[in-house]
């Protein structure tokens, strides 16, 4: 019996999905002095003597409820995103990540008097990357994910 179903029209979701494998990427890419607890499907980095004392959380999991497609398509934009996030948090700004073949953004936004966040969500087929960062600087939350978005998150989505 032959098979007609291909290969490649599966969804491959990321390359990577253990967030092991990027503990010390994750690191050395922040710099200073953070300490880090790494699980296959989280990785928790913070550092009590870096500027902001941020935390971060890395997380993998599945999100497959349609915002990928939405997203992809044009049917759900930035901006529409921005609008929905500042519903919650007038200060709440979202910009697009390039993270091709997934597609992704990063909202910033402060929480409460004394500590700001930052988060990237990063999807690909079902997949999703989601990095956390806080930090009672909001600069220092938005770099870190900013930082993060870029050094590991393209060995989790792969090409």
């Amino acid at each position: 019996m032959v098979s007609l179903a291909s290969s490649a029209a599966q969804a491959e979701g990321f390359a990577a999905k253990d967030l092991t494998t990027v503990a010390d990427a994750a690191k050395a890419a922040l710099g200073g002095d953070y300490a880090h607890r790494a699980e296959a499907a989280r990785l928790t980095l913070t550092c009590p003597t870096c500027k902001g004392e941020p935390m971060i959380d890395v997380l993998v999991s599945r999100q497959d409820d349609g915002t990928e497609a939405r997203v992809r398509s044009g049917q759900t934009t930035v901006a529409q995103l921005e609008k929905l996030c500042r519903a919650k948090v007038d200060a709440c700004r979202i910009t697009e990540l390039k993270v091709a073949p997934a597609v992704g953004w990063l909202s910033a936004y402060p929480m409460g008097a004394a500590m700001a966040g930052s988060t990237a969500v990063i999807l690909r087929d079902g997949d999703l990357l989601t990095i956390r960062s806080l930090a009672s600087d909001p600069a220092v939350a938005k770099r870190n994910a900013e930082t993060l978005a870029a050094s590991i998150a393209p060995k989790i989505v792969g090409r």
